[in-house]
């Protein structure tokens, strides 16, 4: 694992040049959570910024404390006015950074290792942002292998990784083809697939979701070796897609089924 603090910039003397030459290449971390979250997994983190350094640090020893040191390197305080000029919604901490996205190839390594003892979550043509930052969250939390989308939606959006709370360096996050799902058994969730609850799922399974308007595309049900549905009520047509991919993980992580 990376150490964070080490990729400072050097004494942060300028972190509104450094942050103003990095923004383009680099994925923003919005407020103090994502901040912790990313340090805890070894993100690396050029620069980042507190309105007030002492608040963010007192927030770091009562929710954080594991990471204090860490963020004492890191961070440099700002002026108010600088620090919402920076971002584009500023948040109620008043702390930002910025990241270096995990590359491409690094997660396509992580995605590929087999035998693998967790699941991959595919989120086919995925539409709503928040969504996806929900459900890469979800996945950190369960200790999946990663989250793939197809599509044209990019799951390190700012908006995505702002409702992953900084978790995508928790686990593998890439976009890629039907056709370059990693390995593993196929689950696809469909309302007339077999009931779940009769299933159990594999460590190295493939969990695809439909998308929220259109659910499953032709080329992933074809993809699929098994559709399975989650229990619903009649008359309810549909779950949130974070709530279908909870459920499913759930069930996964209790190695429920026949």
């Amino acid at each position: 694992m990376n150490d964070p603090a080490s990729h400072a910039v050097a004494g942060a003397a300028d972190p509104v040049t450094a942050w103003h030459r990095l923004a383009g290449t680099c994925v923003l971390l919005d407020g103090f959570h994502a901040l912790k979250h990313a340090v805890r997994f070894g993100a690396e983190i050029p620069v980042a910024v507190a309105a007030d350094r002492r608040a963010a640090l007192a927030l770091a020893d009562e929710l954080a404390p594991d990471v204090r040191p860490a963020l004492d390197a890191l961070l440099t305080e700002v002026p108010e006015t600088t620090y919402a000029a920076l971002v584009p919604r500023p948040h109620p901490t008043a702390v930002a950074a910025l990241a270096v996205r995990t590359s491409r190839a690094a997660n396509l390594e992580r995605l590929a290792r087999t035998p693998r003892t967790t699941p991959v979550v595919v989120l086919d043509n995925p539409r709503n942002l928040g969504n996806a930052g929900a459900v890469i969250r979800l996945a950190a939390g369960f200790g999946v292998t990663g989250v793939v989308t197809t599509g044209t939606l990019d799951p390190w959006h700012p908006t995505v990784v702002r409702g992953g709370a900084g978790l995508h360096f928790a686990t593998a996050v890439e976009r890629l083809a039907v056709a370059e799902l990693p390995p593993g058994p196929v689950f696809a969730l469909d309302p007339e697939g077999d009931d779940i609850r009769g299933v159990r799922l594999p460590d190295d399974a493939v969990l695809a979701f439909g998308s929220e308007r259109s659910g499953l595309s032709a080329e992933l049900r074809a993809r699929a070796d098994r559709l399975l549905s989650l229990p619903m009520r009649p008359q309810v047509s549909s779950y949130n897609l974070a709530t279908s991919v909870a459920m499913t993980l759930y069930h996964w992580s209790l190695g429920d089924g026949v």
